[in-house]
C-alpha cells in the first residue's frame, strides 16, 4: 500500500494545478463502518446534514456491505457505495478517485474514529475539496505513522476524547463541535415515516437470530433450544440469518427440526415489515439487533462483554424502552473483540457465561409485558 500512498499523493499535487472545476457544492461525509454501523450512524445522520448550506446536497459514502442498511437514511441524502476490497486495484482506485474529484465537494467530513490511511483516507484526499474535518483517529499502532501524515487532508480535527467511548455520543459531539450546537443525544429509534406497515399476522411471532460474523459471539445452540422451548404453544418463530448462514454453522440446523421454526434469510431492508410485526426479537449484538432495535420492536440482546463501552449497551440516554441488554460483565471487558482470553467452547468467555436463567426469564418478562 506504500506504493498506492505515493501514486495518491503525487496526483492530489498534479492536480491543484488542473483546470478550474468551478464553485465547489455539496457536503460528502465518509462513514466506512459495516451493517451496525451505519444503522447507528442513521440516528445521528440529521445533526451533520445541518452542514450544508442551503440548496447543497448531502452525500454518505459508505463501504458496498456497510451501504446494505442505508435504507434508514432520510431520502434526501445521496449515498455513494465503494467495494474496499476493489480498491486495492488500481482500474477500480482510479475510477473512484476521478469520481470524487469531479464530484467537486465543498466540504468532506470524515465521521469514523478508526480509519485507513489508504483506503478511506485515500478518497478523502481524492476530492481535493477546499473544506474538511475530522476526528483525531483511534491508535492503530501499524498505520500511526501513516495517520499522522494523512492530518494535512483535514483543515479542522477534533478531539473526541478516550479510546472507549459509545460511538453514538462520539458522533454527537463531533456533530455539534461541527455545528457550533449543543443538542442532545438521539434516541436509537428511526421515525415511522421511512419504515413500511407491519406484516399482517396470526398469534405470536417470534424472531431469533443466532448468528454473528464473529463467531466467538454467538450464543450455543442448546441455549436457543431452550428458548424455543419456553415460548408459547402455536408461536411463529422465524430464525432468521443470510442465506449461508447455515451453511457456515450447520450445528444450527436442528432447530429448524423443533415445532413451529422456519428460517428467513430475508434482505435486511425486506425482512422490516416483518421485523415491525414480531412481539419479540432475540439476537446477538450484530446488525439484525440494531435494526430491531431502531424499528421499535421489543429486543433481547445477547451480547459479549467484548464492545461495552462503545457499542452495547447503548448510552442511557439513547437507549429506547423496548431493548433489553443482557451480557456477563468481566474484568476485560470492552476489548473491542482482542480477547486475552482462550475460547471456552467456542465462545468468547463473556458470552459462554451468559446466565441461562437469566435469559429464559427475561424472554419470558418481555413476552408477557
Amino acid at each position: 500500500m506504500k506504493l498506492f500512498r505515493l501514486i495518491d499523493r503525487f496526483q492530489r499535487f498534479t492536480r491543484s494545478f488542473g483546470p478550474d472545476r468551478g464553485k465547489p457544492s455539496g457536503v460528502l461525509l465518509l462513514n466506512c463502518g459495516g451493517l451496525g454501523d451505519t444503522i447507528l450512524f442513521s440516528h445521528v445522520l440529521p445533526k451533520f446534514m445541518a452542514l450544508a448550506n442551503e440548496g447543497e446536497t448531502v452525500t454518505v459514502l459508505m463501504r458496498k456491505d456497510g451501504a446494505k442498511t442505508s435504507f434508514l437514511f432520510p431520502k434526501s441524502v445521496s449515498t455513494l457505495s465503494v467495494d474496499f476490497k476493489q480498491l486495492r486495484h488500481p482500474g477500480y482506485r482510479k475510477q473512484i478517485r476521478s469520481q470524487l474529484y469531479q464530484a467537486n465537494y465543498r466540504l468532506v467530513v470524515h465521521t469514523d474514529f478508526l480509519r485507513h490511511p489508504d483506503l478511506d483516507e485515500a478518497l478523502v484526499a481524492a476530492t481535493n475539496a477546499p473544506e474538511s474535518a475530522a476526528m483525531e483517529p483511534r491508535s492503530w499502532p501499524k498505520y500511526d505513522k501513516a495517520l499522522k501524515q494523512n492530518r494535512t487532508l483535514y483543515q479542522r480535527i477534533y478531539e473526541s476524547g478516550p479510546p472507549l467511548k459509545d460511538k453514538i455520543l462520539r458522533w454527537k459531539d463531533f456533530a455539534n463541535w461541527l455545528c457550533g450546537t449543543d443538542s442532545p443525544a438521539p434516541k436509537v429509534q428511526t421515525p415511522t415515516d421511512r419504515l413500511p406497515e407491519p406484516a399482517v399476522k396470526s398469534g405470536t411471532l417470534v424472531l431469533i437470530h443466532p448468528f454473528s460474523a464473529v463467531k466467538l459471539k454467538q450464543s450455543p445452540v442448546a441455549l436457543y433450544e431452550k428458548i424455543i422451548g419456553t415460548l408459547p404453544e402455536g408461536t411463529d418463530i422465524r430464525l432468521t440469518g443470510a442465506p449461508g448462514d447455515l451453511d457456515d454453522n450447520p450445528d444450527y440446523r436442528p432447530l429448524l427440526d423443533l415445532a413451529g421454526v422456519t428460517f428467513d434469510s430475508s434482505t435486511f431492508e425486506g425482512i422490516l415489515p416483518v421485523l415491525r410485526a414480531a412481539d419479540l426479537v432475540i439476537s446477538v449484538d450484530t446488525a439484525m439487533m440494531h435494526l430491531a432495535v431502531a424499528v421499535a420492536t421489543p429486543t433481547l440482546c445477547l451480547a459479549s462483554a467484548a464492545y461495552v463501552g462503545e457499542i452495547v449497551p447503548y448510552a442511557p440516554e439513547t437507549t429506547p424502552a423496548n431493548v433489553r441488554f443482557l451480557y456477563q460483565t468481566m474484568p476485560c471487558e470492552g476489548c473491542l473483540g482482542d480477547c486475552s482470553l482462550p475460547p471456552d467452547q467456542g465462545m468468547y468467555h463473556c458470552v459462554a457465561r451468559l446466565s441461562e436463567e437469566a435469559v429464559l426469564a427475561a424472554v419470558r418478562e418481555m413476552l408477557e409485558s
